[in-house]
């Protein structure tokens, strides 16, 4: 009988101590979409691991490429890098919240076609109907995912290295100009176009 109660209390402590474990989602560093009342989006685009021959075995580090939004027109990008891949993420939201950006958006698109390159990377985008969505890879759709982007067609074209794409694409997204802005910098009226009027019917006569 001591063994069975013996046996009996120790399922219960094991009961309580299960109890007191948090859900995966409030553990710290699980989560990526920032603390409450932060309407930041934190997105880990790629992780790179490297590795330093020693004496006595191998030193991995770690880079993560990370971009943050607030899908309001404002986005960064950030490479973190260190011995923990924890850290590594962390560090990467930290310099992409520091060297966020403001981007030219018209409603749920892109207000022009825009091609540009960074390094061996090149990106096409177009501007799309609404419920088009956005067809992109999952490099260039992190950036304008996370810029507020929703209606957009784009191509990548050229290397495929992570960076490069993120960075060419940002870059796409800088050009971009609204119509008022470039009226508004050669001092000029946007003239407004009215509607053509219907032709009015003609008596019919007896």
């Amino acid at each position: 009988m001591a063994e069975i109660n013996k046996s009996g209390g120790d399922g219960q402590r094991g009961q309580q101590n299960r109890g007191r474990r948090k859900p995966p989602g409030d553990r710290p560093g699980n989560s990526f979409g920032g603390g409450a009342g932060d309407d930041m989006v934190e997105k880990v685009v790629f992780i790179n691991r490297s590795a330093k021959v020693v004496k006595g075995g191998r030193r991995f580090s770690f880079g993560a490429l990370v971009v943050v939004g607030d899908k309001k027109g404002r986005v960064g990008i950030g490479l973190g890098k260190a011995a923990e891949v924890a850290d590594a993420i962390r560090r990467g939201g930290e310099m992409a919240r520091a060297q966020m950006v403001t981007v030219a958006l018209k409603d749920t698109t892109i207000p022009h076609e825009a091609y540009c390159a960074y390094g061996g990377a090149k990106v096409l985008l177009r501007p799309a109907s609404p419920g088009t969505g956005i067809i992109a890879g999952k490099k260039v759709r992190a950036v304008l995912e996370s810029a507020g982007v929703k209606d957009v067609l784009t191509k990548s074209l050229g290397s495929k290295n992570a960076a490069n794409v993120v960075k060419a694409t940002l870059k796409g997204l800088l050009s971009m100009r609204l119509r008022e802005t470039i009226y508004k910098s050669r001092g000029l009226e946007i003239r407004k176009v009215e509607a053509p009027k219907a032709p009015e019917a003609i008596p019919a006569t007896a």
